[in-house]
């Protein structure tokens, strides 16, 4: 996949469905997303290709942070991104601040490098909440992307996208 554009910055995001066969990706095209409802109507669309498996949308924008939504079944998404103040700064970033809360203690807008959201929505995929914590503080958006479809089984259908 090509990197998409969100108002002259470049990012990459795409739609990752657990179904009975494996792992479908997709290219998101998040350039039109206004609202956050806009972005969870296209989670929710991915799902209706699966049967009840979680749906995941990862983002990453500029090599400044990345993102990760989960959707399961009717439940509202749950959000991580790796670094609040700069997705808040970004149009795409701040759409998606909209539907996360602050990591740990902290309340009010993310400070610098604070991560926000909820750590542990790929637990059950391989990244425990430590590991996406660690990944957010030190990989290079590309690279925590990457690790995180290695422990979840969609490699192949990733670097597919990115090539």
């Amino acid at each position: 996949m090509t990197a998409g554009h969100n108002r002259g910055v470049p990012y990459f995001a795409a739609v990752f469905a657990q179904t009975d066969e494996g792992w479908m990706a997709a290219e998101a095209e998040l350039a039109e997303s206004e609202t956050t409802e806009d972005v969870t109507d296209l989670l929710r669309e991915a799902a209706l290709e699966t049967s009840g498996g979680p749906v995941l949308l990862l983002v990453e924008e500029n090599d400044a942070w990345f993102g990760v939504l989960r959707l399961d079944g009717e439940d509202d998404p749950r959000v991580f991104l790796s670094d609040g103040s700069a997705a808040h700064n970004s149009a795409l970033g701040g759409l998606l601040t909209e539907l996360t809360e602050p990591v740990g203690e902290h309340t009010g807008p993310a400070a610098d490098g604070d991560p926000l959201g909820d750590p542990a929505l790929l637990a059950d995929l391989g990244t425990d909440e430590t590991r996406l914590l660690r990944l957010s503080e030190r990989a290079i958006p590309t690279d925590a992307l990457t690790d995180i479809a290695e422990h979840a089984g969609f490699t192949e259908e990733l670097d597919s996208l990115r090539a």
